[in-house]
């Protein structure tokens, strides 16, 4: 009978079908290298300023609309190859031994409370798409002082992401496209630090999948339903996609972490204006 050939999807079309982002209202954050919140629609929403991206989905009939951070896990790993894991008497040499030092790095950042007392980061290492569209945009820690510690630079960083990935949220409430739930992706999504963090700043549950292998995953899903395993797209991922764990927002630190975002959003025009 022949070996079929099915059509897949690009990546970030591919990774949502394997976190079941298929029906208007799913959404996904997913923070690699970069970061993208993706939302499944029923129509081409268009963004008229241009800081979103709109696409057709995998699934025939639906599109899809995302807004990228060019720097979210970047951010974390510039922090880590540049000045290292904690060493010292601030670490236990015998107990880190052999552990992911992104793990480490989220121990200290533990230590900081919500907000990070005042201290940003802007996530702009490599300009910004989302919302700014701006390559000539520069990364800037913020509001230091005397009594921060590495964990507070550390969480700053970790909040930072999370506050431009929401940027797309709030794009996403100014074009009325609905947000019924989130999905969390990437390797972001391991750190359960990072995890609480997202769910406080979108003030909003956070998911987790089961399957982690996103963009392969998402591709064996199409490649079912293109053999006939499934009828349908739909009827796959409520098949096969497994919530494993959901994260409520922590509603005191959810609370600060708005205040916080508010002035986050005046930094980026504060420091283009101080800079050109």
């Amino acid at each position: 009978m022949g070996t079929p050939v099915v059509a897949g999807a690009g990546d970030q079309a591919a990774g949502a079908v394997g976190m079941g982002i298929a029906r208007a209202g799913a959404v996904s954050a997913t923070i690699g290298t970069s970061g993208v919140v993706f939302a499944a629609t029923d129509r081409p929403a268009l963004d008229p300023l241009g800081r979103l991206h709109t696409f057709c989905h995998a699934i025939p009939g639906r599109w899809h609309v995302m807004g990228v951070t060019q720097a979210a896990g970047l951010s974390l790993r510039w922090f880590r190859d540049r000045f290292g894991v904690a060493s010292g008497v601030q670490s236990n040499v015998q107990t880190n031994a052999g552990r992911d030092p992104y793990d480490i790095l989220a121990d200290e950042a533990s230590s900081a409370p919500a907000g990070s007392e005042g201290a940003f980061w802007l996530p702009y290492l490599m300009g910004e798409r989302t919302p700014h569209l701006d390559p000539n945009a520069r990364a800037a820690l913020v509001g230091l002082t005397a009594s921060h510690t590495r964990g507070h630079l550390i969480r700053a960083v970790m909040e930072g992401v999370a506050y431009s990935l929401k940027d797309t949220f709030t794009i996403f409430d100014e074009m009325q496209i609905p947000v019924m739930s989130i999905r969390l992706g990437g390797g972001g999504a391991r750190s359960p630090l990072w995890r609480q963090i997202q769910a406080d700043v979108y003030s909003h549950e956070v998911e987790i999948v089961a399957a982690e292998e996103g963009a392969a995953y998402g591709a064996a899903i199409l490649g079912g339903v293109g053999a006939g395993a499934w009828n349908s797209v739909d009827e796959a991922c409520d098949s096969v996609v497994r919530v494993a764990a959901r994260i409520p927002p922590n509603q005191a630190a959810s609370k600060t972490m708005q205040r916080s975002y508010r002035t986050y959003r005046k930094i980026y025009p504060a420091l283009r204006q101080a800079l050109s």
